[in-house]
């Protein structure tokens, strides 16, 4: 990926920029084709990541604040998430009977099932972004992003 040439210019971007713009452009990029993969299963990207961590759980409910902690891309809107997952019927929701201001939020069958054929996609769309890495270059890569 050329920055210069996406971004059309011929001016000479200095380093520390082009690599900010370059991670940019690659953020964007992954963020089209994961979008691309979930959108057969009407989900946004928010939404898996919430699915996947409901499914570690291993059958034992979490609540808005453990979803939040744990989410790849932290946001405020994690009961909108959880409506709208609840509406697919991907997730239950229930008042906790130890402390009825806590809401806690399962996975339920059908959202595993679902979570199943999504991995299947993202695995897809996984290999499509790194096809042109081998392992390791990964590794290197990894470590690199590790520094930030």
């Amino acid at each position: 990926m050329n920055v210069e040439q996406i971004i059309k210019t011929e001016k000479k971007i200095p380093l520390r920029s082009r690599t900010i713009i370059h991670l940019l452009l690659v953020n964007t990029k992954i963020t089209e084709i994961m979008t691309l993969a979930l959108k057969p299963f009407g989900v946004s990207q928010q939404q898996f990541n919430v699915l996947r961590i409901l499914r570690g759980q291993q059958g034992k409910p979490a609540n808005l604040s453990t979803l939040n902690e744990r989410m790849v891309t932290k946001m405020s809107n994690t009961t909108r998430l959880v409506d709208k997952l609840l509406a697919k019927g991907f997730v239950n929701r229930a008042v906790c009977p130890s402390n009825r201001r806590k809401i806690e939020i399962l996975i339920t069958p059908t959202g595993l099932d679902a979570l199943l054929e999504m991995d299947k996609a993202i695995s897809n769309a996984e290999k499509k972004v790194l096809k042109k890495m081998s392992n390791t270059e990964l590794e290197q890569f990894n470590s690199l992003l590790d520094k930030f």
